[in-house]
């Protein structure tokens, strides 16, 4: 079970649909109101424990059932979905296979996606409020102009038009345009087109408040409390050199609880995972 702030919900698996384009994906066809919200998290061989701790966080806040997919480049490839080359330039495994989200979620409803560098601190319900069905997507339309030309472990920082809009993307898999983001698009077109949602009309592109999408080095600090999702998109915790970021506290305080969930007995995991939330909480609710 996983433990939720406001109760607790049974982690469903998913595996990647295994057919090519136009595939089996609509049997996970579900609307918000008809079953779990879908989410889809980058994942990169270089960074596990950002996936492991953006999907625990994520879940452990979640007060609505969710299904937790990886984008998983080599599965996707396996399975005949991705198909392009090797990018030089690209930051992580899920710099274009993050395009793939409304494919994978069948073209319908609304579905989630995420960079694994995200600590989740709100919850993700609360996403629905904002879904408007004449809106494409939604996304924090940040004006994110680093001064940094390295992150992480050493990738070039890249400079350019709607940076980190494509970090977090909240699907209208229904949407006509969405519809239009097939996996021949996705394997063929540009990254500055397909990051830059060049294949959306501005109208068609909705704006989430920042706190949903707060830019760790860059985004101002709230006056009390914490953003509903911290992006250590410069580099996180897991990284030696990025240890003393803000919010690298609670990132630290989710992995153990993560861990001791996962290298414990079911009894003693839930008492060590009782305390680490109570220490998430109050630092959240907490100036900073």
């Amino acid at each position: 079970m996983i433990a939720g702030r406001s109760g607790n919900y049974e982690r469903r698996k998913r595996r990647v649909p295994t057919t090519s384009d136009n595939f089996a994906c609509a049997r996970y066809a579900r609307g918000m109101g008809d079953g779990p919200l879908r989410i889809f998290i980058g994942w990169d061989e270089r960074e596990p424990q950002a996936y492991e701790v953006a999907r625990f966080s994520l879940e452990r806040h979640a007060s609505i059932p969710v299904e937790v997919t990886p984008i998983k480049l080599e599965e996707l490839r396996a399975r005949g979905l991705y198909r392009r080359g090797e990018d030089p330039l690209a930051a992580t495994q899920f710099t274009y296979s993050r395009f793939l989200t409304p494919a994978l979620a069948g073209y319908q409803g609304w579905a989630l996606f995420c960079d694994c560098d995200f600590l989740w601190l709100g919850d993700v319900a609360e996403l629905r409020n904002f879904a408007d069905e004449t809106k494409a997507l939604f996304c924090v339309q940040h004006d994110y102009r680093p001064t940094e030309t390295t992150k992480m472990d050493g990738k070039v920082q890249s400079v350019y038009p709607r940076k980190n809009w494509s970090s977090l993307m909240f699907f209208n898999c229904d949407h006509p345009s969405v519809r239009k983001l097939t996996p021949e698009v996705v394997n063929r077109e540009t990254g500055a087109y397909l990051h830059r949602l060049q294949w959306l009309e501005d109208d068609e592109i909705g704006a989430l408040p920042e706190e949903w999408n707060w830019l760790e080095g860059w985004s101002k600090r709230p006056a009390s409390g914490a953003p509903k999702a911290v992006h250590f998109t410069r580099g996180g915790p897991w990284f030696e050199q990025w240890q003393q970021v803000d919010y690298a506290d609670l990132w630290l305080a989710e992995r153990a609880a993560f861990m001791a969930t996962h290298s414990l007995g079911p009894d003693r995991a839930l008492q060590q995972t009782s305390a680490s939330t109570e220490e998430i909480e109050s630092a959240i609710c907490s100036p900073r």
